[in-house]
């Protein structure tokens, strides 16, 4: 059975927990608009949502 000969410091858990270590995020460039976005999320170009290259959702013209 597993069992630590010494208690380890909250500090030192809290080091080897962080995600802190991520250099840079994952960037995707859409292959319809040529944006880029992060991966597996939606983004905005010119009023229309896309995701995976298709457009999802319509900003509504406000008619005044």
């Amino acid at each position: 059975m597993a069992h630590p000969k010494h208690r380890i410091s909250q500090t030192r858990q809290a080091k080897r927990r962080t995600h802190y270590k991520i250099e840079a995020a994952n960037v995707s460039t859409c292959p319809t608009t040529g944006q880029p976005h992060l991966f597996h999320h939606a983004h905005w170009y010119e009023g229309k949502l896309y995701y995976k290259g298709k457009v999802v959702l319509e900003k509504e013209q406000a008619t005044a």
